[in-house]
């Protein structure tokens, strides 16, 4: 239907061009708010009727003629309507809806995939602090940045996943401090323990591993311990390379990898961060004062000049995200998105100036940034707030052992970023269509045992050029415009760094599956109307597998 589409299109941007110069370029179809007014809609005649000094509507009966008599839309549209002002609401033919079935079953897992666009991109996410378990926020994070990847490769880029993090700071300490005291004998409530210090029990875990001369490896790193309590250095190297590996364990649990991981340590050690500082002053963009090095922000939208190197002479937390950002632009990644908690909003702008001022190329608005909420934890009708392995908080890993991989990534990724949202334990467990990823993974599963009742090893294959006239009820048909919608709701989802519209859509997709199995028998007698109908919910398959694989989810064959 795809191709369908296309074609039409193409016949409206014609027939726009020739009632306006440069009007073929607002060829454009919309969903009508109403199913029963038609399959698609067309506003191109009430935008044009001002600038042609014309009455839209009047517009629209001259569209209307013209696009009926083209090829295009003879052979695909059964009629054109017209409605109020000049709308132009267009009802397929059976055989228009009926293309989107082979082309699912021909393109497989690479239906709505566009080409390859030749340009690389590279989405920041997770980027957690190697001072603690995972959080459930970083697992909304994780959640988000892997399917916002997986979008970004459907539409044809090449798609880099980092992990950032600061190896170095005043967090580091504090866990090296509390690692020492726990080996050293020293625990929460005692004399000598410091309010600051880390509590949960994962630091006694660290402790111990540290004291037992324990090896760590971590995607990124091993070491050794040497169990020398007072070697500050070896008990901080440990500490962190320990975490990474608890951390490793989380995402390994989640099905996530990385590409590749930052170190904020690195941007100090190959001298990034002053190439950086020194060329915002060489540029006129900074000034001191109070002992202080500021960056002129406010030239670039902020609402105040930021302070970039304190009295102290230690650099603000922004200055080496400027850094960073430089190397991820000269790395080659012409797009990058950021995905961070809404409490790094103000770095926003800080950042985006820097890169500004820096005058290396880099076009304004970048990077993007994708903000999201915290997430609220309930059980058993009651928030919860506390993990004893953490010590303060629920940990990605607590969620996806009370619940499963599939549910927390579902379900973190079922409302847009930026909206509170609140984790249901007994409704991610709930096998009812009450719970959204239960409710489309049974669709698949549906399907799955229709087709093994066909053929054991329901192979699709034989499908792929049968009859497809028979599937021409109005069930099929809102079950095959659905399918239609799949790669332009790909496409949108990945501009807009939203993949809560695939969770919506395969919610859609599933209702549409279970109307339609509750409207038509599939396995029938006559031999051509089962095979169109196989084909058809063959190819909703297909679809279902593929959005749930975006979201990371899996779409099991029995249920």
């Amino acid at each position: 239907m795809l191709s369908v589409k296309q074609e039409l299109l193409a016949a409206l941007a014609a027939e726009l061009e020739k009632l306006s110069s440069g009007a073929g370029a607002r060829a454009a179809f919309e969903s009508p708010k109403v199913a029963a007014h038609g399959d698609w809609a067309c506003t191109a005649a009430m935008q044009l009727a001002k600038a042609l000094k014309t009455n839209p509507r009047q517009l629209g009966e001259q569209l209307q003629t013209a696009l009926l008599a083209t090829n295009a839309y003879r052979q695909w549209v059964d009629a054109i309507d017209i409605a109020g002002p000049g709308f132009l609401n267009i009802r397929l033919k059976p055989a228009a809806k009926q293309q989107v079935v082979r082309e699912v079953l021909g393109q497989q897992q690479r239906f709505g995939w566009q080409p390859d666009r030749g340009e690389k991109i590279l989405v920041e996410f997770v980027s957690a602090n190697p001072t603690g378990p995972l959080h459930v926020g970083h697992g909304r994070q994780a959640a988000l940045g892997d399917a916002i990847c997986n979008l970004y490769a459907t539409q044809g880029w090449q798609v880099h996943r980092e992990f950032y993090y600061n190896d170095a700071g005043v967090q580091i300490d504090t866990l090296t401090r509390s690692t020492q005291l726990r080996a050293q004998g020293v625990k929460p409530g005692d004399a000598g323990w410091p309010e600051a210090a880390y509590n949960g029990d994962y630091i006694q875990d660290i402790a111990d591993a540290f004291l037992a001369r324990a090896t760590v490896q971590a995607d990124d790193r091993a070491f050794t311990a040497s169990g020398d309590v007072g070697d500050y250095d070896n008990v901080r190297q440990f500490a962190v390379a320990y975490l990474r590996n608890e951390q490793d364990k989380d995402l390994q649990a989640f099905a996530l990898k990385f590409d590749g991981y930052y170190l904020e340590s690195s941007l100090y050690a190959n001298g990034h961060v002053e190439a950086t500082v020194a060329r915002l002053v060489a540029n006129g963009k900074t000034y001191e004062k109070d002992g202080a090095l500021w960056l002129r922000t406010t030239e670039y939208g902020d609402d105040k000049d930021r302070v970039m190197r304190k009295s102290d002479g230690h650099y603000t937390y922004f200055v080496p995200d400027v850094a960073y950002h430089i190397q991820k632009w000269r790395r080659g990644y012409t797009k990058a998105v950021n995905i961070q908690g809404t409490d790094h909003h103000g770095t926003i702008a800080r950042v985006r100036a820097g890169l500004q001022a820096a005058h290396v190329g880099i076009p304004q608005g970048y990077p993007d940034y994708v903000l999201h909420t915290m997430v609220r934890v309930v059980r058993g009708g009651e928030e919860v707030k506390i993990s004893k392995r953490a010590g303060s908080y629920v940990t990605l890993r607590d969620l996806i052992e009370w619940t499963s991989k599939d549910a927390v990534r579902f379900f973190l990724l079922s409302r847009k970023p930026d909206t509170e949202y609140t984790f249901d334990v007994d409704l991610a467990i709930a096998q009812n269509n009450d719970n959204p990823v239960y409710y489309v993974q049974y669709a698949h599963a549906r399907i799955c045992s229709v087709l093994r009742a066909w053929r054991e090893d329901h192979d699709t294959a034989p499908l792929a050029d049968v009859d497809l006239s028979p599937l021409a009820s109005e069930p099929a048909q809102a079950l095959m415009l659905q399918l239609a919608k799949y790669p332009d709701m790909l496409t949108a989802a990945a501009t807009g760094n939203a993949p809560h519209d695939v969770t919506f859509y395969l919610r859609e997709l599933a209702a549409s599956y279970h109307s339609y199995y509750d409207a038509e028998r599939i396995l029938v007698d006559e031999e051509p109307v089962k095979l169109a109908r196989l084909a058809l919910v063959a190819a909703t398959r297909q679809v279902l597998e593929n959005g749930l694989a975006l979201l990371g989810v899996s779409a099991p064959q029995r249920m």
